[in-house]
């Protein structure tokens, strides 16, 4: 067994780095005794607290500051400050997006990494012709909290042959450029096997780099170390190939690994994981693969398309079958690496959910292979509704939206400090203590 000890954060007891041996002693004493395991179940604290009714979101981003800006899919997006949604929205595309199909509409939004110097931030939506488009928009030079209507360019245009698989984030990663993830095209079992053709930007994740061509068509550049540079079979935009629909990705703000949910056909959900070294190229599979099995031998496929299994194409870290998740419908929302202050116990494993069932899972590695858990399973947290997004704030705090709400991750305080003081030859600060860490972290003295 992994023995834990709390750590303190903000709200709660915090010790010094000056420790002392009958510190140790007492903390030894009582992990022999089976104190930790018995009073520190990790997760039983976890708790999920709302901050905002609001509905349609598909998207939760900061723009570098305590702000949160909840984008919705019907068209607007809203900004929640000092605890409420400012009255008018932060921009209001409602005239522009089509949202006819259920997976159409505003879809993502991305702060650029200098916003608070040039005001950029970029939007994805679907156009009244069905299609993707990626546009980059400017904020209000006389106020913050609303966008310039008028200020907006299209990056890309690309073309959906069916309503569905849109993807719809756009993230930027450590590396300070534009990632897209984009959808198959729709339809089902990709019908004519787009995510494996490289003159399709369908079925895959897109790299731009928006620093170039800032101010003539097309508004971005390709950056040099894309993987398909010079390959003139593949759309140098492309970085990553054979995904189906990831409707939601991240990165984890202290590694920059990737983290993408993947949503499947008919048998299996995925979270793919790309580590922050790669260097682009991977073939996540589909339609060759759904999930870790196999999917079709599609005759579309180009003659190159690896076979199911081979060793050329990135498996997930996790899947999930439809039967296990209550059977009929499934779809994976992809979450976040948590590395928040409001739910310690939470940090260092990755959460997402299901749109359907309402699951929610948190996942971590150990050695080659990620052990996951639910946690509304009896467990602490009730079943989820319509688990469409989560978000990260500035702090690394994480949010999810449940139904026609937006929740907070945070935590309870599990044990009063108070009980320690016996134990702790040093003054305690406040009443609690929360989180986890490993003891002999502790003792090293961290």
């Amino acid at each position: 067994m992994a023995f834990l000890f709390p750590r303190g954060d903000a709200r709660c007891a915090t010790p010094s780095r000056s420790r002392s041996v009958s510190f140790y002693a007492a903390a030894t004493a009582l992990f022999l005794a089976g104190f930790a395991q018995n009073a520190f179940a990790q997760f039983e604290n976890v708790q999920l607290v709302p901050i905002a009714d609001i509905n349609t979101v598909v998207d939760i981003s900061h723009a570098g500051d305590t702000r949160l800006f909840f984008t919705r899919q019907t068209g607007t997006v809203r900004v929640y400050l000092d605890g409420g949604l400012l009255a008018e929205p932060f921009l209001d595309l409602s005239g522009t997006v089509n949202t006819f199909g259920g997976e159409q509409g505003l879809l993502g939004l991305a702060f650029h990494p200098d916003y608070a110097e040039n005001g950029f931030f970029y939007v994805n939506y679907t156009d009244s012709s069905d299609a993707t488009v990626i546009a980059r928009y400017s904020v209000d030079a006389a106020d913050p909290n609303r966008a310039d209507p008028s200020s907006g360019v299209t990056l890309m245009t690309i073309p959906q042959p069916f309503t569905n698989h849109n993807g719809g984030q756009i993230k930027f990663g450590p590396d300070g450029y534009l990632y897209i993830g984009m959808g198959d095209g729709g339809s089902g079992g990709d019908p004519t096997c787009r995510a494996q053709k490289p003159d399709e930007l369908l079925g895959k994740m897109l790299r731009l780099d928006v620093d170039q061509n800032v101010d003539t068509p097309p508004y971005y550049g390709i950056p040099a170390d894309n993987p398909f540079v010079g390959n003139q079979d593949y759309h140098p935009e492309i970085w990553a190939t054979g995904l189906r629909n990831p409707w939601r990705f991240s990165f984890d703000r202290e590694t920059g690994d990737m983290f993408i949910g993947d949503v499947g056909q008919n048998a299996r959900e995925e979270i793919s994981w790309q580590p922050a070294n790669s260097a682009g190229g991977e073939n996540y599979g589909w339609d060759r693969m759904e999930g870790f099995a196999c999917f079709e031998n599609d005759q579309s496929c180009p003659m190159d398309t690896p076979p199911c299994d081979d060793p050329s194409i990135t498996l997930p870290i996790i899947d999930y079958t439809h039967t296990s998740n209550g059977g009929g419908c499934a779809s994976v929302t992809g979450g976040y690496m948590y590395r928040g202050r409001t739910a310690l116990s939470l940090v260092g494993w990755y959460l997402y959910a299901d749109y359907c069932s309402g699951n929610l899972w948190a996942a971590r590695p150990v050695g080659e292979q990620w052990q996951t858990r639910r946690l509304n399973d009896g467990g602490p947290l009730p079943q989820l509704s319509g688990t469409a997004t989560f978000g990260e704030d500035i702090d690394g705090d994480v949010y999810i939206r449940n139904g026609g709400a937006i929740y907070r991750f945070t935590e309870a305080c599990p044990y009063p400090a108070a009980t320690l003081v016996p134990y702790w030859n040093q003054t305690l600060t406040s009443g609690c203590l929360n989180g986890f860490v490993d003891v002999l972290d502790l003792v090293a003295g961290i």
